[in-house]
């Protein structure tokens, strides 16, 4: 997830403290600021501090973007002429550490982290509580897209008892919003939220019931073993249009329960998800609706994502791979 940082350049630990309890309480990463008030600071609130004398770089010629490149920890690079060359030579040569861009105005700050694609790894902004507040939308409530595809279903099959994980978040989640799982890394069905009321029980729009044990969720540009999430892992709540948006594990529960094996086709490729046979267990299909696993048959159409690369330890690689 990208990251949003304080700046602050002022000599009056008073203004200094006002800023930092702000952006405590709007939940900011981290804070630059004057050496000699770190120690006060820390006392406020737990967030990571960094001496402004040693971080921020004002980048005005090849030499300060060498030096920005080699840096090895968190940077904060002021450009003067507002350029996006030299950001981009630096996020894109740059090997260790982070990349925070200092920027002035909503608009630069979405160049910034979209520069090449990746863009930085985040940016520093001073202001009011308020402007705090647009730019922290900005970084952490920032929409992005997910690629669905329609898939056929093509198997249903239950299958016996086993272990299926429960995720519940710190977000409430609205009908047609689930999570990408799969039994493939390169396959994900749409797994819907418990945001729908039922005859039997109550909705619970923070959950996902999302498979067995063993099923990779999709988790930005990373791939987790369902068994593997614990409390304050990110995660990702995908629409059934695409847009996408972060949010955080809040609990995990792992049970017993009968499952059942779904298998479906997209665009040439197979995938398939075991998840709990039960009538609150959903997927979700291309108008947004929910499809309960008790109701599903071959030949409905169901939301799924496809990926194309292998994955080592969640992350994408260039090799051969084949997942069945």
């Amino acid at each position: 997830m990208k990251e949003i940082w304080l700046l602050v350049e002022s000599e009056s630990w008073d203004e200094v403290k006002e800023m930092l309890k702000d952006a405590i309480e709007i939940g900011f990463d981290g804070a630059v600021l004057r050496e000699d008030f770190i120690k006060k600071a820390e006392k406020l609130g737990r967030m990571q501090l960094i001496p402004i004398e040693r971080s921020l770089i004002s980048v005005k010629s090849a030499e300060d973007q060498t030096k920005a490149i080699e840096s090895g920890d968190v940077v904060v690079l002021r450009f003067e002429d507002w350029k996006v060359i030299p950001l981009e030579n630096i996020v894109a040569m740059k090997k260790h550490g982070k990349v925070i861009a200092a920027v002035d105005s909503i608009e630069d700050a979405k160049l910034a982290l979209t520069t090449l694609e990746k863009g930085a790894d985040g940016i520093a902004v001073s202001g009011d509580r308020e402007t705090l507040r647009k730019y922290y939308e900005l970084v952490k409530n920032r929409i992005e897209s997910v690629k669905l595809v329609k898939g056929k279903i093509t198997e249903i099959r239950p299958l016996g008892v086993g272990e299926r994980v429960c995720i519940d978040t710190v977000t409430l989640m609205f009908p047609g919003e689930g999570m990408l799982v799969g039994n493939r890394s390169g396959f994900m069905f749409l797994v819907a939220s418990e945001s729908e009321e039922s005859e039997y029980v109550s909705s619970r729009p923070f959950r996902v019931n999302a498979g067995s044990v063993n099923a990779y969720l999709k988790a930005g540009d990373k791939t987790k073993y369902l068994a593997e999430l614990k409390a304050g892992d990110e995660v990702e709540i995908v629409r059934y249009d695409g847009n996408a948006r972060k949010s955080f594990v809040g609990r995990v529960k792992i049970e017993r329960r009968p499952l059942i094996l779904i298998r479906a086709e997209a665009e040439g490729e197979e995938g398939s998800i075991i998840l709990q046979n039960a009538e609150t267990i959903k997927l979700v299909n291309p108008s947004g609706k929910h499809i309960s696993v008790s109701e599903i048959r071959p030949g409905d159409e169901v939301l799924v994502w496809l990926g194309r690369g292998a994955r080592h330890f969640g992350v994408e690689v260039d090799e051969f791979i084949l997942e069945r």
